[in-house]
Protein backbone atom coordinates (compact mmCIF):
# COMPACT_ATOMS: atom_id res chain seq x y z
CA UNK A 1 0.00 0.00 0.00
CA UNK A 2 2.81 2.37 0.92
CA UNK A 3 4.64 1.60 -2.32
CA UNK A 4 1.48 2.19 -4.35
CA UNK A 5 0.97 5.54 -2.63
CA UNK A 6 4.51 6.65 -3.45
CA UNK A 7 4.19 5.52 -7.07
CA UNK A 8 1.03 7.61 -7.48
CA UNK A 9 2.61 10.85 -6.24
CA UNK A 10 4.21 11.73 -9.59
CA UNK A 11 1.06 11.40 -11.77
CA UNK A 12 -1.00 13.14 -9.08
CA UNK A 13 1.50 15.99 -8.94
CA UNK A 14 1.51 16.35 -12.74
CA UNK A 15 -2.28 16.32 -12.83
CA UNK A 16 -2.46 19.01 -10.14
CA UNK A 17 0.03 21.14 -12.13
CA UNK A 18 -2.01 20.81 -15.35
CA UNK A 19 -5.24 21.73 -13.53
CA UNK A 20 -3.56 24.75 -11.89
CA UNK A 21 -2.20 26.00 -15.23
CA UNK A 22 -5.63 25.59 -16.84
CA UNK A 23 -7.29 27.60 -14.06
CA UNK A 24 -4.70 30.38 -14.47
CA UNK A 25 -4.97 30.75 -18.25
CA UNK A 26 -8.55 29.69 -19.08
CA UNK A 27 -9.84 33.28 -19.12
CA UNK A 28 -6.68 34.85 -20.53
CA UNK A 29 -6.56 35.95 -24.16
CA UNK A 30 -3.26 34.99 -25.79
CA UNK A 31 -3.18 36.76 -29.15
CA UNK A 32 -0.52 34.50 -30.65
CA UNK A 33 -2.69 31.43 -29.98
CA UNK A 34 -5.91 33.08 -31.20
CA UNK A 35 -4.89 34.48 -34.60
CA UNK A 36 -7.27 36.27 -36.95
CA UNK A 37 -4.92 36.85 -39.88
CA UNK A 38 -3.76 34.49 -42.63
CA UNK A 39 -0.08 34.78 -41.72
CA UNK A 40 -0.68 34.49 -37.96
CA UNK A 41 -2.77 31.34 -38.42
CA UNK A 42 0.05 29.64 -40.32
CA UNK A 43 2.55 30.73 -37.68
CA UNK A 44 0.32 29.39 -34.89
CA UNK A 45 0.04 26.03 -36.66
CA UNK A 46 3.82 25.94 -37.07
CA UNK A 47 4.20 26.65 -33.33
CA UNK A 48 1.86 23.78 -32.44
CA UNK A 49 3.69 21.40 -34.77
CA UNK A 50 7.15 22.18 -33.37
CA UNK A 51 5.80 21.96 -29.81
CA UNK A 52 4.35 18.50 -30.49
CA UNK A 53 7.57 17.36 -32.15
CA UNK A 54 9.66 18.59 -29.23
CA UNK A 55 7.34 16.79 -26.80
CA UNK A 56 8.53 13.48 -28.31
CA UNK A 57 11.84 14.13 -26.56
CA UNK A 58 10.90 16.30 -23.60
CA UNK A 59 8.16 14.07 -22.15
CA UNK A 60 10.16 10.77 -22.21
CA UNK A 61 13.30 12.48 -20.89
CA UNK A 62 11.60 14.10 -17.91
CA UNK A 63 9.54 10.95 -17.34
CA UNK A 64 12.70 8.84 -17.16
CA UNK A 65 14.34 11.47 -14.96
CA UNK A 66 11.65 10.95 -12.33
CA UNK A 67 11.72 7.17 -12.78
CA UNK A 68 15.51 6.94 -12.43
CA UNK A 69 15.54 9.26 -9.43
CA UNK A 70 12.99 7.01 -7.72
CA UNK A 71 14.45 3.67 -8.78
CA UNK A 72 18.11 4.45 -8.03
CA UNK A 73 17.65 6.56 -4.94
CA UNK A 74 19.86 5.97 -1.92
CA UNK A 75 18.80 2.96 0.10
CA UNK A 76 16.94 1.37 -2.81
CA UNK A 77 19.57 -1.35 -3.20
CA UNK A 78 19.70 -1.18 -7.01
CA UNK A 79 22.56 -2.99 -8.73
CA UNK A 80 25.62 -0.87 -9.51
CA UNK A 81 27.42 -2.10 -12.65
CA UNK A 82 30.05 0.46 -13.71
CA UNK A 83 31.71 -2.04 -16.05
CA UNK A 84 28.66 -2.50 -18.26
CA UNK A 85 29.19 -1.09 -21.76
CA UNK A 86 26.60 0.84 -23.76
CA UNK A 87 23.37 -0.70 -24.95
CA UNK A 88 23.34 -0.27 -28.73
CA UNK A 89 19.57 -0.39 -28.96
CA UNK A 90 19.12 2.36 -26.38
CA UNK A 91 21.91 4.47 -27.90
CA UNK A 92 20.28 4.17 -31.32
CA UNK A 93 17.05 5.43 -29.78
CA UNK A 94 18.41 8.41 -27.86
CA UNK A 95 20.63 9.50 -30.74
CA UNK A 96 18.31 8.53 -33.58
CA UNK A 97 15.13 10.27 -32.42
CA UNK A 98 16.77 13.71 -31.90
CA UNK A 99 18.52 13.41 -35.29
CA UNK A 100 15.21 12.68 -37.01
CA UNK A 101 13.50 15.54 -35.16
CA UNK A 102 16.26 18.01 -36.09
CA UNK A 103 16.04 16.85 -39.72
CA UNK A 104 12.27 17.36 -39.79
CA UNK A 105 12.59 20.78 -38.14
CA UNK A 106 15.24 21.72 -40.70
CA UNK A 107 12.92 20.92 -43.60
CA UNK A 108 9.99 22.71 -41.96
CA UNK A 109 12.15 25.75 -41.20
CA UNK A 110 13.30 25.95 -44.82
CA UNK A 111 9.76 25.70 -46.16
CA UNK A 112 8.18 28.10 -43.65
CA UNK A 113 10.96 30.67 -44.08
CA UNK A 114 10.01 30.98 -47.74
CA UNK A 115 6.25 30.55 -47.45
CA UNK A 116 6.00 33.07 -44.58
CA UNK A 117 8.49 35.55 -46.05
CA UNK A 118 7.14 38.97 -44.92
CA UNK A 119 8.25 40.51 -48.23
CA UNK A 120 6.16 37.99 -50.20
CA UNK A 121 2.79 39.41 -51.41
CA UNK A 122 -0.32 37.57 -50.23
CA UNK A 123 -2.37 36.07 -53.04
CA UNK A 124 -5.83 37.63 -53.29
CA UNK A 125 -8.36 38.76 -55.88
CA UNK A 126 -8.37 42.18 -54.16
CA UNK A 127 -5.64 44.82 -54.53
CA UNK A 128 -3.55 45.42 -51.40
CA UNK A 129 -3.89 48.50 -49.19
CA UNK A 130 -0.66 50.50 -49.02
CA UNK A 131 0.29 51.68 -45.52
CA UNK A 132 3.54 53.49 -44.71
CA UNK A 133 4.68 53.09 -41.11
CA UNK A 134 7.08 55.40 -39.28
CA UNK A 135 8.26 54.51 -35.77
CA UNK A 136 8.74 57.60 -33.60
CA UNK A 137 9.52 58.20 -29.92
CA UNK A 138 7.17 56.81 -28.64
CA UNK A 139 4.33 56.55 -31.08
CA UNK A 140 3.44 55.03 -34.45
CA UNK A 141 2.66 57.14 -37.52
CA UNK A 142 0.61 55.43 -40.23
CA UNK A 143 0.35 57.02 -43.67
CA UNK A 144 -2.27 56.05 -46.26
CA UNK A 145 -0.88 57.64 -49.47
CA UNK A 146 -3.85 56.46 -51.58
CA UNK A 147 -6.35 58.29 -49.37
CA UNK A 148 -4.37 61.34 -48.17
CA UNK A 149 -4.76 60.23 -44.55
CA UNK A 150 -2.29 59.90 -41.69
CA UNK A 151 -3.05 58.44 -38.27
CA UNK A 152 -1.15 58.12 -35.01
CA UNK A 153 -1.49 54.98 -32.84
CA UNK A 154 -4.55 53.79 -34.76
CA UNK A 155 -4.52 51.51 -37.80
CA UNK A 156 -7.88 51.11 -39.58
CA UNK A 157 -7.83 48.17 -42.03
CA UNK A 158 -10.40 46.41 -44.24
CA UNK A 159 -11.13 42.75 -43.56
CA UNK A 160 -10.18 40.04 -46.10
CA UNK A 161 -7.92 42.37 -48.06
CA UNK A 162 -4.10 42.23 -48.22
CA UNK A 163 -2.15 45.05 -46.60
CA UNK A 164 1.32 46.00 -47.78
CA UNK A 165 3.36 47.84 -45.15
CA UNK A 166 6.48 49.89 -45.83
CA UNK A 167 8.25 50.49 -42.52
CA UNK A 168 10.91 52.97 -41.45
CA UNK A 169 11.86 54.92 -38.33
CA UNK A 170 12.76 58.46 -37.34
CA UNK A 171 13.86 57.32 -33.90
CA UNK A 172 15.79 54.40 -32.34
CA UNK A 173 14.94 51.02 -33.84
CA UNK A 174 11.48 49.68 -33.01
CA UNK A 175 9.82 46.29 -33.46
CA UNK A 176 6.43 46.38 -35.23
CA UNK A 177 4.13 43.50 -34.24
CA UNK A 178 0.40 42.77 -34.28
CA UNK A 179 0.28 39.28 -32.68
CA UNK A 180 -3.22 38.51 -33.95
CA UNK A 181 -2.20 39.22 -37.55
CA UNK A 182 1.36 37.89 -37.49
CA UNK A 183 5.02 38.61 -38.37
CA UNK A 184 7.06 40.93 -36.17
CA UNK A 185 9.50 43.08 -38.15
CA UNK A 186 11.92 45.86 -37.27
CA UNK A 187 11.57 49.52 -38.25
CA UNK A 188 14.94 51.26 -38.63
CA UNK A 189 16.34 54.61 -39.71
CA UNK A 190 17.04 54.75 -43.44
CA UNK A 191 15.75 51.24 -44.01
CA UNK A 192 12.61 50.51 -45.99
CA UNK A 193 11.37 47.20 -44.52
CA UNK A 194 8.41 45.41 -46.05
CA UNK A 195 5.57 43.41 -44.51
CA UNK A 196 2.46 41.77 -45.98
CA UNK A 197 -0.51 40.80 -43.82
CA UNK A 198 -4.19 40.04 -44.34
CA UNK A 199 -6.77 40.22 -41.51
CA UNK A 200 -9.60 37.70 -41.79
CA UNK A 201 -11.88 38.81 -38.96
CA UNK A 202 -13.22 42.19 -37.88
CA UNK A 203 -12.31 43.52 -34.45
CA UNK A 204 -9.72 45.56 -32.57
CA UNK A 205 -6.28 44.04 -32.17
CA UNK A 206 -3.39 45.42 -30.15
CA UNK A 207 -0.07 46.24 -31.78
CA UNK A 208 3.23 46.63 -29.94
CA UNK A 209 6.77 47.86 -30.07
CA UNK A 210 8.80 44.77 -29.22
CA UNK A 211 12.19 46.48 -29.05
CA UNK A 212 13.37 48.32 -25.95
CA UNK A 213 14.33 51.79 -27.21
CA UNK A 214 13.73 54.21 -24.35
CA UNK A 215 11.58 55.03 -21.37
CA UNK A 216 8.33 55.21 -23.35
CA UNK A 217 8.67 52.01 -25.37
CA UNK A 218 6.35 49.95 -23.14
CA UNK A 219 3.51 52.38 -23.88
CA UNK A 220 4.29 52.53 -27.60
CA UNK A 221 1.19 50.60 -28.58
CA UNK A 222 -1.51 51.02 -31.18
CA UNK A 223 -4.82 49.49 -32.20
CA UNK A 224 -5.42 47.74 -35.50
CA UNK A 225 -9.12 48.38 -36.15
CA UNK A 226 -10.22 45.76 -38.70
CA UNK A 227 -13.57 46.66 -40.24
CA UNK A 228 -15.76 45.70 -43.17
CA UNK A 229 -14.85 46.96 -46.64
CA UNK A 230 -17.88 49.26 -46.62
CA UNK A 231 -16.95 50.79 -43.24
CA UNK A 232 -13.34 51.23 -44.31
CA UNK A 233 -14.39 53.01 -47.50
CA UNK A 234 -16.66 55.28 -45.51
CA UNK A 235 -13.78 56.08 -43.15
CA UNK A 236 -11.42 56.96 -46.01
CA UNK A 237 -14.03 59.36 -47.40
CA UNK A 238 -14.98 61.05 -44.12
CA UNK A 239 -11.62 61.17 -42.29
CA UNK A 240 -9.78 63.78 -44.44
CA UNK A 241 -12.63 66.28 -44.24
CA UNK A 242 -13.05 65.85 -40.48
CA UNK A 243 -9.32 66.27 -39.93
CA UNK A 244 -9.26 69.45 -42.02
CA UNK A 245 -12.23 70.85 -40.13
CA UNK A 246 -10.30 70.26 -36.90
CA UNK A 247 -7.16 71.84 -38.38
CA UNK A 248 -5.29 68.54 -38.22
CA UNK A 249 -3.10 68.63 -41.31
CA UNK A 250 0.00 66.46 -41.50
CA UNK A 251 2.60 68.74 -43.08
CA UNK A 252 6.30 68.97 -42.30
CA UNK A 253 5.79 71.46 -39.47
CA UNK A 254 3.21 69.21 -37.79
CA UNK A 255 5.39 66.17 -38.34
CA UNK A 256 8.46 67.80 -36.79
CA UNK A 257 6.46 68.51 -33.64
CA UNK A 258 5.04 64.99 -33.61
CA UNK A 259 8.52 63.48 -34.02
CA UNK A 260 9.70 64.91 -30.69
CA UNK A 261 9.93 62.30 -27.89
CA UNK A 262 6.51 62.13 -26.23
CA UNK A 263 3.50 59.90 -25.59
CA UNK A 264 0.13 60.45 -27.28
CA UNK A 265 -2.84 60.69 -24.92
CA UNK A 266 -5.17 59.28 -27.58
CA UNK A 267 -5.07 58.23 -31.26
CA UNK A 268 -5.32 60.99 -33.84
CA UNK A 269 -6.28 61.27 -37.52
CA UNK A 270 -4.81 63.84 -39.92
CA UNK A 271 -5.32 65.08 -43.46
CA UNK A 272 -2.09 64.21 -45.30
CA UNK A 273 -0.86 67.56 -46.62
CA UNK A 274 2.70 66.43 -47.42
CA UNK A 275 2.34 63.84 -50.21
CA UNK A 276 5.96 62.63 -50.05
CA UNK A 277 6.28 62.63 -46.27
CA UNK A 278 7.49 59.03 -46.05
CA UNK A 279 10.13 59.61 -48.75
CA UNK A 280 11.24 62.78 -46.98
CA UNK A 281 11.70 60.89 -43.71
CA UNK A 282 13.66 58.18 -45.50
CA UNK A 283 15.84 60.76 -47.27
CA UNK A 284 16.99 62.19 -43.93
CA UNK A 285 19.12 59.07 -43.47
CA UNK A 286 20.09 58.51 -47.10
CA UNK A 287 22.49 61.37 -47.68
CA UNK A 288 19.91 63.37 -49.65
CA UNK A 289 19.57 66.13 -47.10
CA UNK A 290 16.58 67.18 -45.03
CA UNK A 291 14.61 68.96 -47.71
CA UNK A 292 11.44 67.62 -49.27
CA UNK A 293 12.68 69.00 -52.60
CA UNK A 294 14.88 65.92 -53.15
CA UNK A 295 14.11 64.35 -56.48
CA UNK A 296 11.84 61.35 -56.65
CA UNK A 297 14.53 59.45 -58.55
CA UNK A 298 17.11 60.05 -55.83
CA UNK A 299 14.63 59.05 -53.10
CA UNK A 300 13.79 55.80 -54.87
CA UNK A 301 17.46 55.02 -55.46
CA UNK A 302 18.26 55.69 -51.82
CA UNK A 303 15.44 53.49 -50.55
CA UNK A 304 16.46 50.64 -52.81
CA UNK A 305 20.03 50.95 -51.56
CA UNK A 306 18.83 50.97 -47.93
CA UNK A 307 16.47 48.03 -48.21
CA UNK A 308 17.86 44.99 -46.39
CA UNK A 309 16.50 41.49 -45.89
CA UNK A 310 13.60 41.08 -43.52
CA UNK A 311 14.59 43.37 -40.74
CA UNK A 312 14.58 40.59 -38.13
CA UNK A 313 11.28 38.76 -38.53
CA UNK A 314 10.04 36.44 -35.78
Amino acid sequence: MKRLLKASLIPLGLSAFVVLMWVLVKDVTIDVLEPTGKTAIEQRNLLYFTLGLSALVVIPVFGMLGMFAYKYREGRGADYKPEVDGNYTLEAIWWGIPIVIIGVLGVITWQSTHSLDPYKPIASDKPPIEVQVVALQWKWLFIYPEYDIATVNELPLPVDRPVHFSLAADAPMSGFWIPSLGSQIYSMNGMNSQLNLMPEKTGEYKGYNTNINGEGYSKMTFTADVMSEVDFTSWTIAAPGEATDNNLNMDLATYNILAQPSLMAKPQTYQLAEKDLYDTIMAKYMGHGHSSSSSKTDDTEGMNHGTMNHGGTH
